[in-house]
């Protein structure tokens, strides 16, 4: 499997961490210049391509069209450019799961990952939500939750 993000802080970049660390595959479509909230996106990040812009919602346009799959992992409800990931892939009829973290455990979100996985089998998964400075913590939360679902499989 593929892991595919737009490398933001918090979510996308937990990712991208997490694929590192398992040796997956790892990409996707980043803003032009590879800009994020803290900067430049790290060139240790193998594989990202640069968007025509640096407007985010053009990348994330991209990241979904561009997967098989997308997983949103937040807590409380998708807002700003989770959002508009979530109804660009109801738009685009790819599958979708959101895993919100304040309905589920860790535990759970993990099995329920794990389970969609199973029935997807996507050979690309765009990871998506909360930048880190949205919603501090996020980005150890996601990549605990991927981690978990991902390496045991």
């Amino acid at each position: 499997m593929r892991i595919v993000s737009g490398g933001q802080t918090g979510a996308d970049r937990a990712a991208l961490d997490v694929a590192l660390e398992l040796g997956l595959e790892s990409g996707g479509w980043v803003p032009l210049g590879r800009e994020a909230e803290d900067g430049a996106i790290p060139e240790r990040y193998p594989n990202l391509r640069e968007a025509d812009s640096a407007r985010p919602a053009v990348r994330t346009e991209l990241n979904v069209r561009d997967s098989d799959a997308t997983v949103i992992i937040s807590r409380g409800p998708p807002v700003g450019g989770t959002a508009l990931t979530k109804s660009l892939a109801e738009r685009c009829g790819k599958p979708l799961l959101h895993l919100d973290l304040d309905s589920l455990s860790e535990q759970e979100a993990v099995l329920r990952l794990r389970e969609w996985l199973e029935c997807t089998r996507p050979a690309s998964l765009n990871v998506a939500g909360a930048r880190e400075s949205e919603d501090p913590g996020i980005h150890a939360l996601t990549k605990r939750v991927l981690g978990a679902a991902l390496g045991k499989r």
